[in-house]
């Protein structure tokens, strides 16, 4: 297990090598001057010399190669630069969002998970009953409707119906749990509803699947109650794909929270990345992908650890 684990580690490393060459020299192809919409995007009249001065403060003035191994060195040794556009250090602008989405993204998570699992599981077992017809529908108009337009419908209904809506102002659940949860469950919900309803169709298909191999049925013929071949032997097997998708949706939920961070007011990563597209912020756009591409690759490493546990030969193989 071991070995298997820095195996994984060690192809860790190229993968994010190739997402900060790829976003460095991308983000430089684009159209667009940072100099001139910060100094020129309202209308004001500057000199030349007043821009070329700015690129040269902002380091835009040297070769590209140059630029990246300055960016590639502040990466190994923890600086992520300075926004291009409001001058604080870019791990500060992500560090005081980082807490909420991170916060929204577990809740939602957490909260899918305890809905898909047993409702796959009760539309796999109760196929084609009553159950599974009622389960099915409640999934697909999770992935019908929009997280976005379900966020609306909450406060609408929490301002009709109890005449409150959430609180606007971000608070730290260390410092106020129940202000924090006010804030925060409603979205949590609204990007959870749709979550749930991917990896409840997801936990019925692999399960169906897994109960139609021969060990399974080697298990009943042999008499092991119903509870005990499902628990055992058929979810262990049908989790893997669920994991996956598991990991997936919530590395997504870290910076793909746009719209629904907007509906709440929430000052989340993925508004962050609206506003730093917007104002051409290269600095600030590639620390932005570097973390987002990290939650994917530890999300999928760790899913991985789990793959290897729930399956041995998987990681002998």
């Amino acid at each position: 297990m071991l070995r298997y684990t820095v195996h994984r580690i060690l192809l860790m490393i190229p993968t994010l090598l190739g997402v900060a060459v790829l976003i460095f020299f991308l983000l430089r192809i684009m159209p667009g001057d940072i100099v001139e919409l910060k100094l020129l995007g309202e209308g004001a009249s500057v000199t030349p010399d007043v821009l070329a001065a700015e690129r040269a403060r902002l380091g835009l003035d040297k070769t590209l190669i140059w630029q990246f191994v300055d960016w590639m060195g502040g990466l190994f040794t923890g600086d992520l630069g300075v926004s291009m556009w409001t001058e604080r250090p870019v791990a500060h602008e992500i560090g005081i969002r980082l807490e909420l989405s991170l916060q929204v993204a577990i809740m939602a998570t957490i909260l899918a998970t305890a809905i898909a699992l047993p409702l796959g599981t009760l539309a796999a077992l109760f196929r084609d009953t009553w159950i599974d017809h009622t389960i099915r529908v409640f999934a697909i108009a999770g992935l019908a409707v929009p997280s976005f337009w379900l966020g609306m419908v909450l406060i609408l209904g929490l301002l009709l119906v109890f005449n409150w809506i959430p609180p606007l102002t971000f608070t730290p659940l260390y410092e106020d749990p129940w202000a924090n949860l006010s804030q925060l469950i409603w979205p949590a919900i609204a990007v959870g509803y749709r979550y749930s309803a991917v990896a409840t169709r997801m936990t019925r298909s692999s399960l169906l699947e897994v109960l139609k191999e021969d060990y399974i049925r080697t298990a009943r013929a042999k008499g092991v109650y119903e509870r005990l071949v499902v628990a055992r032997h058929a979810m262990r097997n049908a989790l893997l794909p669920v994991i996956t998708v598991i990991g997936l949706e919530f590395a997504f939920l870290i910076g793909g929270l746009v719209v629904t961070e907007q509906v709440f007011n929430l000052n989340g990563i993925g508004k962050l990345f609206v506003q730093a597209v917007a104002h051409g912020d290269y600095t600030l756009v590639q620390a932005l992908v570097m973390l987002v591409a990290s939650f994917f690759i530890i999300i999928n490493f760790v899913v991985d650890m789990l793959y290897a546990w729930l399956d041995p030969r998987i990681r002998y193989g």
